[in-house]
């Protein structure tokens, strides 16, 4: 209930904060971009000024990139080894920086036949970790690909002095290192030896 509404509300809030002259920004990462009323409030957003970048793994129906209407969003694409359904999203929200993760891509079947959920993440340190994450995808030269103005996706190569970069390669690197230093941290534990009582 009200999923569309409050999407909405939060990119029409980047688009007035910049009319206001403010910095605006959103970032998002998604399965799939298929709902007309949010990529209207989108389109309101870049034709603002706002800066958008989305990263949506499947169906977009939002065209990047025409002049004066979405010039300054751009989509990308990432299938990589591991099939991925995160939903992260933020807002720069004046400097507050809003940040959500969700079960509901941004499409009609989501946002008016199921129960989805959009949940804000307010500790400041899992917030930072979910930007990275965003901003690491964004990085990625190997198996990005970048949605154009006419439909057709282009692939990201490295340009020159520009090293190769796998997003999800990173990401699993971090991942089992995360493991191995949780596993050390549990056999270093220190845990006191309680006797056993004999039953009677």
């Amino acid at each position: 209930m009200g999923l569309r509404k409050k999407l909405i509300s939060l990119i029409d809030g980047e688009t007035q904060r910049k009319q206001m002259g403010q910095k605006a920004y959103i970032v998002a990462k998604m399965n799939s971009l298929v709902d007309s009323e949010i990529i209207e409030a989108l389109y309101r957003a870049s034709r603002a000024g706002v800066i958008i970048r989305l990263n949506v793994r499947g169906i977009c129906c939002l065209r990047p990139g025409v002049p004066g209407l979405s010039e300054n969003i751009q989509v990308i694409s990432i299938v990589d080894r591991f099939l991925e359904h995160a939903r992260i999203l933020y807002f720069f929200h004046g400097g507050e920086d809003a940040v959500f993760i969700s079960s509901a891509d941004w499409m009609p079947r989501s946002l008016d036949r199921r129960i989805e959920l959009l949940v804000p993440v307010e500790d400041p340190a899992s917030q930072r970790r979910l930007v990275e994450i965003l901003d690491t995808y964004f990085r990625d030269n190997q198996n990005a690909w970048e949605l154009q103005s006419d439909g057709r996706y282009r692939r990201l190569e490295c340009k020159g002095g520009q090293s190769k970069f796998r997003a999800q390669k990173l990401m699993y690197q971090n991942a089992v290192e995360a493991v191995k230093m949780a596993e050390q941290a549990a056999r270093t534990r220190f845990e006191p030896h309680r006797p056993t009582v004999a039953k009677e």
